[in-house]
């Protein structure tokens, strides 16, 4: 298994950012996606989650309305779109599968906002 995230970066206050993570070595359409991030000094939180039917299931309240999780199981990819940043966005966003009771994460990808 593998994943990779991408698409992180510096972006001011307001403004958008799109993260990929490219999954690999298994079914990917069989199984749910999430998105977590960290900040610094804070523990991992679960942003977003969909099905492996791309139904999304779970928003953290501070992401609701800015946020959208997709996932494209043809390119065997999910993806955080996200708008209106805030600097309290800023952390290092995660992608992970559970297969069973094994979790599987990706490298993570950074994301500052900051003017």
């Amino acid at each position: 298994v593998q994943l990779v995230e991408s698409g992180g970066g510096l972006v001011q206050p307001g403004g958008s950012l799109r993260l990929s993570c490219a999954a690999s070595g298994f079914t990917f359409s069989g199984y749910p996606m999430s998105w977590y991030r960290q900040a610094p000094g804070k523990e991992r939180e679960l942003v977003a989650r969909l099905t492996s039917a791309g139904v999304v299931t779970n928003y953290a309240d501070s992401v609701k309305g800015r946020f959208t999780i997709s996932r494209d199981n043809a390119k065997n990819t999910v993806y955080l779109q996200m708008n209106s940043l805030k600097p309290e966005d800023t952390a290092v966003y995660y992608c992970r599968l559970r297969i069973g009771v094994r979790d599987y994460w990706g490298q993570g990808t950074h994301v500052t906002v900051s003017s």
